[in-house]
């Protein structure tokens, strides 16, 4: 039997980001995924929106069909 897994190369927010502390967020998503840990990977709002940032991967958790990902942001794209 096997496990469906979904590789990603982006994080894709849609505003559920939670900070945990200054610069490192959470987001849970849906099903297994993995993201590369420790290499800058896109930040985005939406799979096809614009990029508005660079974040770090620090940690992922399974369980229950849904992917915990910690990640840092070390740089934001504003408007301002």
């Amino acid at each position: 039997m096997g496990m469906p897994v979904e590789v990603n190369t982006m994080v894709v927010t849609k505003g559920l980001e939670k900070r945990i502390t200054d610069n490192f967020f959470e987001l849970k998503k849906e099903g297994y995924r993995i993201y590369p840990i420790d290499v800058p990977i896109e930040l985005r709002k939406t799979k096809d929106g614009e990029v508005n940032g660079l974040v770090i991967p620090r940690k992922l958790i399974w369980e229950e069909n849904t992917t915990i990902i910690t990640y840092e942001l070390i740089s934001l794209n504003s408007s301002n």
